[in-house]
């Protein structure tokens, strides 16, 4: 894998601040595929100098002008779709499939949208004896996760651009080559030099100096809520536009009457893709008491196919491993009844973790209330439809979830009772025109489509 030893500021490479390095692993082989620069504070004080200095210009370029850029950005990933998709397989270890699909294909697609949404969107609109003008925030810190490294970069950056930000990216420590790959498209796309920036580093001294920093307008971030809350609260004490997308424990609602054994299927097919860790994954099932079994043997029969170092990778990291295995453990201890799978590492090599299922699951146990990140489905048998609400609604996230009814009429009744951000309805599509964010410590904000480009933009209006 080919790296950087600097960091992408004010449209160059440049040699960083620091000598300090993060080595790169390959998760299904434990091998170092590389090395990036471990950026400083001085690093992220460089990056949103640039990133102001370019925010005049930049803010005042036409909207169709944006777009044209976009475009180009677009193009350019996906000129580079093969290159990305084999690099997120090395520094994450999604299957290869998987990786030129999603993590690779989805990006290219939401570039796209927004390159149409900046030509089309109406930036001033009369109300009134108003002019109302949508303006850009300003100086965006971008803070990215691991688990979807591409997809959750371009969820950020192309809404900013098409406001009319700049941006500086803190990428996740695990998976920062791809972000290296993405700054490289950038070049190639032709941004003005200090629209976009990328400082790679460790989050508690890069991503925290970028979320503090006074240059800074807004914090876009995706990770845990535990991270989430302290960056809240620095926003907060500053008085700064903060969005935050971060954990779930999304309910998969199974009522009776309808296929149990597609909805069974497909919501295992959710939690196994990326290896479990998605935070939108359908990582509860809800089933009536009388079709647990039944289900049961059906999800049992499903991860069956999912095997480990084929449709099914690596978890990123070896302290992710021991999380997820550690659950596994504690779901037996507390008397879940183990349908498949388990916590023993089934590779003599690499982070992986057995695909389990359990069932006879109840809603104060630990795996039914934690976030895990891991290829693990729990199923909850529930008495009425009012029963499964309240166990789909009893959890401090509202990322997701799902219903499957016999009729879409029925699944839409209860999915409108959710307290969640997003379902989809017996068996519904990805849609990446549609927002996505959570309720309660799920998030604040939306991503993708018109709400995630207005999450960058604040509002003006003049009287005559």
């Amino acid at each position: 894998m080919k790296a950087h030893d600097g960091m992408y500021i004010d449209g160059a490479w440049r040699p960083a601040a620091g000598t300090g390095t993060i080595a790169v692993v390959n998760p299904a082989d434990e091998q170092v595929i590389g090395h990036v620069p471990a950026g400083t504070a001085e690093d992220v004080d460089a990056a949103v100098r640039a990133a102001r200095a370019a925010l005049p210009a930049w803010a005042a370029t036409a909207p169709a002008d944006r777009a044209a850029r976009i475009a180009a950005l677009r193009d350019a990933l996906a000129a580079r779709k093969d290159e990305m998709a084999a690099t997120i397989t090395a520094e994450l270890g999604a299957p290869p499939q998987t990786a030129q699909a999603i993590h690779a294909g989805l990006p290219v697609v939401v570039a796209g949208t927004y390159a149409d949404l900046a030509a089309a969107f109406a930036f001033e609109e009369k109300v009134g004896n108003s002019t109302v003008l949508m303006e850009p925030v300003g100086v965006v810190g971008a803070i990215t996760p691991w688990n979807y490294p591409l997809h959750q970069i371009v969820a950020k950056v192309a809404p900013a651009l098409a406001a009319g930000c700049t941006i500086v990216l803190k990428p996740a420590e695990d998976t920062p080559l791809t972000a290296q790959l993405f700054a490289e498209a950038v070049d190639a796309a032709g941004l003005p030099a200090g629209v976009f920036n990328l400082v790679t580093g460790l989050g508690p001294v890069a991503g925290q100096a970028l979320a503090e920093h006074d240059g800074v307008d807004m914090v876009s971030f995706t990770g845990s809520t535990a991270v989430g809350r302290r960056i809240g609260a620095a926003a907060g004490a500053a008085v700064k536009r903060v969005a935050l997308e971060l954990g779930g424990k999304s309910a998969n609602v199974i009522l009776p009457g309808a296929d149990l054994a597609r909805a069974v299927s497909v919501g295992i097919a959710n939690v196994m893709s990326n290896s479990g860790q998605t935070c939108s994954a359908w990582t509860r099932m809800l089933v009536h008491r009388d079709l647990q079994d039944e289900a049961a043997d059906l999800a049992a029969a499903a991860v069956a196919k999912y095997v480990p170092g084929d449709r099914v990778g690596p978890l990123v990291n070896a302290k992710q491993q021991e999380r997820v295995r550690g659950y596994i453990e504690k779901g037996i201890a507390e008397g879940a009844r183990l349908v498949a799978g388990g916590p023993e590492a089934p590779l003599d090599k690499g982070y992986y973790v057995s695909p389990t299922v359990f069932a006879d699951v109840t809603p104060d146990m630990t795996i039914a209330r934690e976030e895990i990140f891991g290829p693990v489905v729990s199923i909850l048998p529930y008495e009425d439809e009012d029963d499964a609400l309240r166990i789909a609604n009893g959890t401090v996230y509202g990322l997701a979830g799902a219903v499957w009814a016999a009729d879409d009429e029925t699944a839409v009744a209860f999915a409108r009772r959710m307290e969640t951000g997003q379902v989809d309805i017996n068996g519904g599509r990805f849609n990446p025109l549609a927002p996505f964010g959570g309720y309660k410590q799920s998030g604040v904000g939306r991503e993708l489509g018109a709400h995630g480009l207005t999450e960058y933009l604040q509002t003006k209006s003049l009287q005559f």
